[in-house]
C-alpha cells in the first residue's frame, strides 16, 4: 500500500489537510484500543471478529485474539518495516516488507518462516485467492506469484519501473495493480502478461484497488484521488473530491475496502473516512476517526472493522446500519 514511495510517506508525511468535514455523517462508532506500542503500523488483518493481526515498523507483528480488547507483540524475526498481513485462511498467512521480506505461517501465527521472494524492492501489496496461489506487488514495478503457497515465487514482468502498491484479483485470471505515476495495470491471463490502462494521464500515485465484480472497481491515491470505472478498466473516470475552501492539500487516501456491494470504506491521512452506500457512486467524508494518519484497514463481516495507522494507532469500528 501505499505512498510514491510508501516508506517515504510513512517516515516524512505531514498533513496539510483542512478537508471539509460532514458533521452529521455517523456510520460508524470508533473507539480507540491499546496496541501497547507507539510505531507505525501500515496494516491488520482480521480472520473473524476476535482474531486479527497488526505489522509496522522495526518488524512490529501485533496479534490479538479477543477482537483488540488485548494486543501481544510476538518476537521479532526481522528488524525492517513490515507493509503488508494477509491470510487466506485461518492457518494460513503472509507477512511483507522492505528488502524483499516475506514470511508465512501455517499454523495460525504461532511461528512465522521466511520465504525466499528473489528480490531485495519493498513490497507493498498482496492478493491471495487460496493458500497456494497468490501475488504480491513492490517497488520498481516488482510483480511476483506463487503457486504452491509462497515455496517458490516467480517475477511476473510487469513491463513498467514504477512503484506498485495494490493489487487484486476477481478470479484466476482477471487482476488489476497500481502504483506511481498513474499507472493501472491489468491481466487477463494470471500475470503471464500485464497491460497499462489508461487514467487520461493521471498525476495521481495509486496506492490501492478494489473491484467489487469484472467491471466495477476504484483506484485511489494521492491527494483525495479516486478513480471509478464501470467497463474493466477500459475507461477510469476521476472521481477526485473537491477540496472545499479554504484547500491547501486534500488528504492522501490509502486504503479501499467494501464490505458487500454496497457498502464501502476508505481511510487515509489525518484519520480521514470516507464511506459509500450506493456502490461507490458517491462518495461521503464521515467525521475523522483518528488525529493520526490510518493506514491498514480490515472488515471481517458487515458490522466489524478495524484500521490501524501512525504511533501505534488501532481503532475499532462498528457499522450502523440502517434501521438499527
Amino acid at each position: 500500500m501505499k505512498r510514491i514511495s510508501m516508506l517515504m510517506f510513512v517516515l516524512v508525511a505531514v498533513s496539510l489537510s483542512t478537508a471539509q468535514v460532514y458533521a452529521n455523517a455517523k456510520p460508524v462508532t470508533a473507539g480507540m484500543q491499546e496496541s501497547g506500542t507507539k510505531v507505525t503500523l501500515l496494516d491488520t488483518h482480521f480472520i473473524d471478529t476476535a482474531h486479527g493481526w497488526a505489522v509496522g515498523a522495526g518488524g512490529t507483528i501485533l496479534r490479538t485474539q479477543d477482537g483488540g480488547k488485548t494486543w501481544v507483540s510476538l518476537p521479532r524475526r526481522t528488524n525492517v518495516l513490515l507493509t503488508v498481513v494477509t491470510f487466506a485462511s485461518e492457518q494460513h498467512g503472509w507477512v511483507l516488507g522492505q528488502n524483499g521480506t516475506i514470511l508465512s505461517t501455517h499454523n495460525a501465527g504461532k511461528t512465522w518462516i521466511p520465504q525466499v521472494s528473489g528480490t531485495n524492492a519493498t513490497l507493498y501489496g498482496s492478493h491471495f485467492l487460496d493458500r497456494q496461489r497468490g501475488w504480491v506487488v513492490g517497488a520498481r514495478g516488482t510483480i511476483l506469484f506463487t503457486k504452491d503457497g509462497g515455496e517458490h515465487w516467480d517475477d511476473q514482468g510487469s513491463d513498467t519501473t514504477a512503484d506498485l502498491f495494490g493489487i487484486t484479483f476477481i478470479d484466476d485470471m482477471t487482476g488489476w495493480a497500481v502504483g506511481a505515476l498513474g499507472v493501472i495495470l491489468v491481466t487477463k491471463d494470471g500475470g503471464q502478461h500485464w497491460n497499462l490502462q489508461p487514467t487520461e494521464q493521471s498525476p495521481a500515485t495509486f496506492f490501492d484497488v478494489e473491484f467489487i465484480n469484472q467491471n466495477i472497481g476504484w483506484a485511489i491515491g494521492t491527494q483525495g484521488a479516486i478513480f471509478q470505472t464501470l467497463t474493466g478498466g477500459e475507461t477510469w473516470n476521476d472521481q477526485t473530491r473537491p477540496c472545499g475552501a479554504p484547500c491547501i492539500k486534500p488528504s492522501d487516501l490509502v486504503q479501499i475496502s467494501f464490505m458487500d456491494k454496497k457498502t464501502g470504506w476508505i481511510i487515509g491521512e489525518r484519520g480521514i473516512l470516507l464511506y459509500t452506500k450506493d456502490a461507490g457512486f458517491t462518495w461521503t467524508e464521515s467525521e475523522p476517526v483518528s488525529p493520526v494518519s490510518l493506514y491498514g484497514l480490515s472488515f471481517p463481516d458487515n458490522v466489524n472493522g478495524w484500521a490501524v495507522g501512525d504511533q501505534g494507532t488501532i481503532i475499532k469500528f462498528t457499522h450502523i446500519r440502517e434501521g438499527l
